[in-house]
């Protein structure tokens, strides 16, 4: 029921929002265009009614499953970002999978050498991976890389080849090498989350008593913290990451804009560009349910990893 209001106060705050903007219809039909084209192309729209009429409409057959046919390509909104999805959620998947396999162990050796200048070192770099700003390092990185040693692409997603009947990209070596540098920017700001996150579990976990007894016990080190430490670390690790997983599907915006990454963040850029208000709609409301969804996972997957959660106690 929560999730349900959720929506439906999402839907009215970007419907009103979009509305407000301005008429997509200066937008979307040729300017020599006589009054009787304009007037036809504004009732074709649905156009010609009252917002709240309009609004009334939309819920009607929201409802139904149907969020509005595109302006532009004049086909229905959710099947124009089923289409791009797949993209999306390549592009934050590997940069998730990046943040975690490196942001895991370098903040472990941060939080297991603190005074060290290694671990100092690392703590700088995540110092400046929260500091700069992506759509600058993405800048950057394609002068570097693309322009300069030309050893990765600028632009596109590369050859794909379908995966169970969804096109995937990091398959194919010309499709890994077009995901990389999107990927990496991306990846920059949650692998310095990572790295805090971890160090900050690892300096707790060593001065806990089962550590101390683990070792009391004759343990190696290397069992101690692969065993002992890594598990306990990585229940704030997936909370915190699993919620960040919500964020780096919806603010893929800038990444995909500066890598003309065929996503669901460029299609909806281009789609406020044009006022395409069934688009626009859609794709939030896409994107507040599957921050709902994420939720319900994360709030699954902690309950696993630590034995004292349980869903019965979440509702008391």
């Amino acid at each position: 029921m929560q999730s349900g209001l959720v929506l439906l106060v999402m839907s009215l705050l970007v419907f009103v929002g979009v509305f407000a903007i301005g008429n997509p219809v200066d937008i979307l039909i040729n300017p020599d265009a006589d009054q009787a084209e304009i007037e036809r192309a504004i009732k074709a729209l649905g156009l010609d009614k009252p917002m709240w009429e309009q609004y009334w409409i939309f819920l009607v057959n929201a409802l139904q499953g149907d969020l509005g046919r595109s302006f532009v390509f004049n086909i229905p909104a959710l099947q124009l970002i089923w289409q791009r999805m797949p993209a999306t959620l390549e592009l934050a998947a590997f940069a998730m999978f990046l943040a975690i396999f490196m942001g895991l162990p370098l903040g472990m050796i941060a939080g297991l050498k603190p005074g060290s200048w290694i671990g100092r070192t690392i703590m700088t770099g995540s110092i400046l991976g929260f500091s700069l700003p992506t759509f600058w390092v993405g800048l950057m990185m394609i002068l570097l890389f693309a322009v300069y040693l030309g050893w990765l692409p600028a632009s596109g997603r590369g050859e794909t080849v379908d995966l169970f009947g969804v096109p995937v990209s990091f398959l194919t070596l010309n499709g890994l090498s077009h995901l990389l540098l999107p990927a990496i920017n991306l990846a920059l700001f949650k692998l310095s989350l990572t790295i805090r996150l971890a160090r900050a579990g690892t300096r707790e976990a060593m001065l806990m008593d089962y550590v101390k007894f683990a070792k009391a016990k004759g343990l190696s080190n290397a069992r101690v913290i692969l065993v002992h430490v890594f598990k306990n670390i990585m229940i704030p690790v997936v909370t915190v990451l699993g919620l960040e997983l919500g964020n780096v599907i919806a603010f893929s915006v800038v990444t995909e804009t500066i890598f003309a990454w065929p996503g669901m963040g460029k299609l909806i850029i281009d789609s406020i560009n044009v006022l395409d208000r069934p688009v626009i709609v859609a794709y939030l409301l896409m994107t507040v349910t599957m921050f709902i969804v994420i939720n319900l996972v994360v709030d699954v997957i902690y309950s696993l990893l630590d034995p004292r959660v349980r869903l019965g106690d979440l509702k008391s």
